[in-house]
């Protein structure tokens, strides 16, 4: 295995779930040499690789289906902050956890899709329809947290989000309190579209 090969080898193993642009920037590679490297990587079966939400995360081969789906998720910041505020509290009904974590409730929908596709989350229905949110997989959830960080990218792009979501919820006919609002959107923007995935 060459010596570039190796290195993302061993950073897809250290960071599982990795997506390509960040092995990309962590490792300051080229574009095509890390296609390269990791399309060798994926038929030496050393690297598996997932397309998950518009991304394609990357893997050592002793993750299953569920791991694999659960790191792709964990690696948002936004997702993780909801599986913390139900290890914390306890199965919670979706509206305290949006006012909990000050997302707009769609946001926490959004992620919750996600999170209760990869088994993750479970929505509860009581004998009124009324929903209660609970982890599936308390042990594994919070053993898998502590393995996963989210990129800054991935931090960035969570919190441009909660920005927008906070600007379209407030009221916004008092334009004094929001005269700085457009130049923090765009700056924030620009951050997020420059290291977009």
């Amino acid at each position: 295995m060459t010596e570039q090969r190796n290195r993302i080898r061993e950073f897809v193993a250290a960071n599982p779930g990795v997506h390509f642009n960040e092995v990309k920037r962590s490792l300051d590679l080229g574009t095509g040499q890390v296609q390269y490297h990791l399309r060798k990587l994926e038929r030496s079966d050393d690297v598996v690789g997932e397309s998950l939400y518009g991304r394609k995360h990357y893997y050592t081969p002793e993750y299953g289906d569920w791991e694999r789906g659960a790191l792709a998720v964990l690696r948002r910041e936004t997702a993780r902050d909801i599986l913390v505020y139900l290890i914390s509290n306890g199965p919670t009904a979706p509206n305290p956890v949006a006012g909990g974590l000050e997302i707009a409730r769609s946001t926490l929908e959004w992620h919750l899709d996600h999170l209760v596709e990869q088994d993750l989350v479970r929505k509860k229905r009581d004998a009124q329809n009324h929903v209660t949110l609970e982890l599936v997989h308390p042990e594994e959830t919070t053993r898998m947290l502590q393995d996963v960080k989210p990129s800054v990218t991935n931090r960035l792009v969570d919190r441009f989000t909660r920005l927008v979501d906070g600007l379209l919820e407030s009221d916004m006919s008092d334009t004094d309190s929001c005269k700085v609002c457009p130049f923090s959107v765009k700056i924030i923007w620009h951050l997020a579209s420059k290291n977009r995935d």
